[in-house]
Protein backbone atom coordinates (compact mmCIF):
# COMPACT_ATOMS: atom_id res chain seq x y z
CA UNK A 1 0.00 0.00 0.00
CA UNK A 2 0.81 3.32 -1.02
CA UNK A 3 1.72 6.28 1.51
CA UNK A 4 -0.02 8.68 -0.80
CA UNK A 5 -3.67 6.09 -0.78
CA UNK A 6 -3.71 7.02 2.68
CA UNK A 7 -2.82 11.17 2.12
CA UNK A 8 -5.90 11.08 -0.26
CA UNK A 9 -8.40 9.60 2.01
CA UNK A 10 -7.19 11.92 4.82
CA UNK A 11 -7.26 14.62 2.37
CA UNK A 12 -10.87 13.81 1.26
CA UNK A 13 -12.24 13.07 4.58
CA UNK A 14 -10.87 16.39 5.61
CA UNK A 15 -12.47 18.31 2.93
CA UNK A 16 -15.77 16.24 3.66
CA UNK A 17 -15.34 17.06 7.09
CA UNK A 18 -15.26 20.66 6.67
CA UNK A 19 -17.77 21.21 4.11
CA UNK A 20 -20.27 19.49 6.49
CA UNK A 21 -19.64 21.99 8.96
CA UNK A 22 -20.35 24.29 6.94
CA UNK A 23 -23.06 23.36 5.56
CA UNK A 24 -24.41 22.23 9.03
CA UNK A 25 -23.69 25.48 10.38
CA UNK A 26 -25.73 27.09 7.42
CA UNK A 27 -29.08 25.27 8.21
CA UNK A 28 -28.61 23.20 5.35
CA UNK A 29 -28.97 19.55 6.57
CA UNK A 30 -29.75 17.49 3.63
CA UNK A 31 -26.80 18.70 1.51
CA UNK A 32 -24.13 18.39 4.04
CA UNK A 33 -25.66 14.43 4.43
CA UNK A 34 -25.35 14.24 0.89
CA UNK A 35 -21.86 15.54 0.64
CA UNK A 36 -21.63 13.08 3.76
CA UNK A 37 -21.90 10.20 1.63
CA UNK A 38 -20.10 11.39 -1.83
CA UNK A 39 -17.47 11.37 0.38
CA UNK A 40 -17.65 7.78 1.45
CA UNK A 41 -18.29 6.74 -2.39
CA UNK A 42 -15.10 8.65 -3.65
CA UNK A 43 -12.50 7.12 -0.67
CA UNK A 44 -14.76 3.63 -2.05
CA UNK A 45 -13.37 4.48 -5.33
CA UNK A 46 -9.97 4.95 -4.67
CA UNK A 47 -9.96 1.99 -2.54
CA UNK A 48 -11.84 -0.70 -5.34
CA UNK A 49 -7.95 -1.59 -6.95
CA UNK A 50 -6.87 -2.13 -3.64
CA UNK A 51 -9.51 -4.61 -2.34
CA UNK A 52 -9.38 -6.23 -6.41
CA UNK A 53 -5.10 -6.98 -5.31
CA UNK A 54 -6.43 -8.21 -1.68
CA UNK A 55 -8.90 -10.39 -3.14
CA UNK A 56 -6.90 -11.64 -5.57
CA UNK A 57 -3.94 -12.45 -3.31
CA UNK A 58 -6.01 -14.43 -0.99
CA UNK A 59 -7.06 -16.22 -4.00
CA UNK A 60 -3.41 -17.21 -4.63
CA UNK A 61 -2.36 -17.59 -1.28
CA UNK A 62 -5.07 -20.63 -0.75
CA UNK A 63 -4.80 -21.86 -4.52
CA UNK A 64 -8.54 -21.33 -5.19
Amino acid sequence: MDISLIIKIAGVGLLVAVATQVLSKTGRDEQATFVTVAGILVVLMLLVNQIKELFDLITSVFGM
